[in-house]
């Protein structure tokens, strides 16, 4: 199932609540210790628009992987919260990011969406080097059914929360496509991160 129009026309909220970069303002540190942000060069070109795989069933994930940046973390169910912002994962494992359970599973025909913290209040957390990812990168999906579904990178961007493309990041696909989300942009001790990290990556092979 996809993600329906409440859901996404909410869902540029969804990273805001994991964005105020508590390690960042408690450490007293933020320029030296600032997470890396995706470069011009990452954002999409045509490549992207190319065919991929054929999608999958549907199944639940059970973890993500991204050699490329060292993330190898177990992903938990996430919902929406009243105000139709999807929940944010639990910030004691750091090493623990979600999917939207309610909309697509990686690898199905659709737009499915992952999203964790960039930073707690004791460091770095699970997707703090995510802009760090260049196009070409693999995504790794392992799923309930005992398949892996690989994504391949097509865009790293960033934007600011009061210009986040909604249609753009949640919008429908007929392939299957991936979106990776964290917190970025530009950083204030008073306000947190501004905006968001987006990896788009789309499937490209079954294991």
């Amino acid at each position: 199932m996809g993600l329906g129009p409440a859901p996404v026309a909410r869902a540029g909220l969804l990273a805001l609540a994991v964005c105020l970069g508590v390690w960042l303002v408690t450490s007293g540190s933020a320029e030296e210790v600032r997470p890396p942000q995706p470069s011009p060069a990452e954002a999409a070109d045509a490549w992207g628009g190319r065919s991929g795989a054929a999608p999958l069933p549907g199944s639940p994930p059970v973890r993500i992987r991204i050699p490329s940046i060292g993330v190898d973390a177990p992903l938990t169910g996430l919902g929406l919260d009243r105000d139709g912002s999807l929940q944010v994962p639990p910030t004691g494992d750091r090493n623990l990011a979600g999917w939207y359970r309610d909309g697509t599973t990686p690898g199905a025909a659709g737009t499915a969406i992952l999203a964790g913290h960039v930073d707690r209040a004791t460091g770095p957390a699970v997707f703090y080097r995510l802009g760090a990812v260049r196009r070409g990168a693999s995504v790794e999906v392992p799923r309930a059914d005992g398949r892996t579904a690989v994504f391949t990178v097509h865009a790293v961007e960033v934007y600011d929360a009061d210009a986040f493309p909604d249609e753009r990041v949640y919008g429908p696909a007929r392939r299957a496509e991936l979106r990776v989300i964290t917190c970025g942009g530009p950083f204030s001790p008073g306000t947190g991160y501004r905006g968001n990290v987006v990896v788009f990556a789309h499937l490209t092979g079954v294991r």
